[in-house]
């Protein structure tokens, strides 16, 4: 009887989010949007960079927002984050390998301006030709996984959602979605992979941050009941 009384137990009332929150599906489905919205600001945001300087052109009839992005853009990039970020810590559970490396929201921060900045830096800083601009991409990329991620897990779902996310923008662009402008990789810039791969890991880092605080939040609560 003793050793029942000792074993904790899901609160009745308490969550990272809302305190009527109260089980771990139901918050599943708040970092979900968490995660969703962040990835449409983002997304708005980085466009926005790539249209000013015609990096990507849209069809003039799909131009309908005020950041001059077509309009599936957002929704896409924000269902792909709350996947990206979700998988993350899921796929640190299966392995048995909690990622404990600088987990903490300013570090989470830094992370999402480095990737901004990577952004930044491919529709702003003039390079003498792509394969310099792919190369500096891809070391400012792997910088930012070592800096913020360090894990093995990180690394080769960001190398598979880079993958993957390469060859939905090939499949695009040859059907006539969208285009690149001077691409070099096919259909589509030859860093385009680099930008997926540093977008994967800011996003991974989001996700499992949200889960740890979750988690975090529902043991204290625990061990006050």
């Amino acid at each position: 009887m003793a050793e029942n009384d000792a074993m904790p137990s899901l609160p009745k009332k308490c969550g990272p989010y809302i305190s009527s929150v109260t089980s771990r599906g139901m918050n599943l489905v708040i970092r979900g949007v968490v995660l969703f919205f962040i990835g449409v600001f983002l997304a708005l945001v980085l466009n926005l960079l790539q249209i000013q300087r015609n990096v990507t052109l849209f069809p003039p009839d799909v131009i309908t927002s005020i950041f001059s992005s077509a309009w599936w853009v957002p929704p896409c990039c924000g269902t792909a984050s709350a996947v990206i970020g979700l998988l993350y810590p899921c796929m640190d559970r299966h392995l048995g390998e909690p990622h404990k490396f600088k987990r903490e929201w300013s570090s989470v921060m830094r992370c999402v301006a480095v990737f901004v900045g990577i952004n930044h830096a491919s529709a702003k800083v003039d390079f003498a030709n792509n394969i310099q601009l792919s190369l500096t991409l891809a070391a400012l990329s792997i910088g930012l996984w070592w800096t913020f991620d360090r894990s093995r897990s990180g690394f080769g779902l960001g190398v598979g959602i880079a993958f993957l996310a390469t060859l939905v923008s090939q499949l695009l662009v040859y059907n006539g979605v969208y285009q690149y402008t001077s691409p070099d990789f096919l259909y589509v810039r030859s860093w385009l992979p680099c930008i997926f791969f540093a977008g994967g890991i800011t996003m991974g880092n989001i996700g499992r941050q949200l889960a740890m605080y979750e988690c975090k939040v529902i043991a204290e609560k625990s061990h006050e009941d």
